[in-house]
């Protein structure tokens, strides 16, 4: 719980950041995948979120690995990576599943997504914004008429909100312009 920051090694003498020796902890005690799922899911702590994703990063098969990370990438928590930079969580689930290198650990090979969606070991991925897209193009059919536009109602609709007295006078501008 009092994890600052994230990384991997520092110095010249390469020593693992808190980070990695809780990671390289957690490697040890070979933790079962319920307790890393419940890291997962703990909103309090933000680097104890990212230490579990990490750990089911390197231990969990792959249809797991996109099953428990990828709600993640609705996170936006500002995170410390160790360098006087800031990174958000989002963009290191999207790190450790897309790079092969992360933290200064090489991770195992994960499939593409669209690979396993693919030969069907997972369902096509569902953005969050995908049901609110939903919803407003619901709306907008039912606020829409069934019958078709013709050419006058384009005119009209095209040139709503416009004022012809004030297209005149911008062109009378124009041509005192000139």
């Amino acid at each position: 719980m009092d994890l600052n920051h994230l990384g991997g090694t520092f110095g010249g003498a390469r020593k693992p950041t808190p980070f990695l020796c809780l990671l390289f902890k957690m490697l040890q005690i070979q933790l079962n995948k319920d307790i890393v799922v419940e890291f997962i899911k703990n909103e309090d702590y933000k680097y104890v979120r990212v230490l579990g994703a990490f750990y089911l990063r390197l231990t969990a098969s792959v249809s797991d690995v996109y099953l428990y990370l990828e709600p993640l990438y609705n996170d936006y928590h500002k995170l410390n990576d160790g360098s006087f930079s800031l990174t958000h969580v989002d963009e290191f689930i999207d790190e450790i599943l897309t790079i092969d290198y992360s933290c200064n650990i090489a991770l195992p090979h994960v499939q593409k997504r669209s690979n396993l969606e693919a030969y069907g070991i997972l369902d096509p991925r569902r953005s969050a914004l995908e049901d609110d897209f939903e919803e407003d193009e619901e709306d907008k059919d039912d606020n829409h008429d069934a019958r078709p536009m013709d050419t006058d109602d384009r005119h009209k609709e095209y040139y709503r909100g416009r004022s012809l007295a004030r297209d005149r006078e911008r062109d009378r501008d124009r041509e005192r312009q000139r």
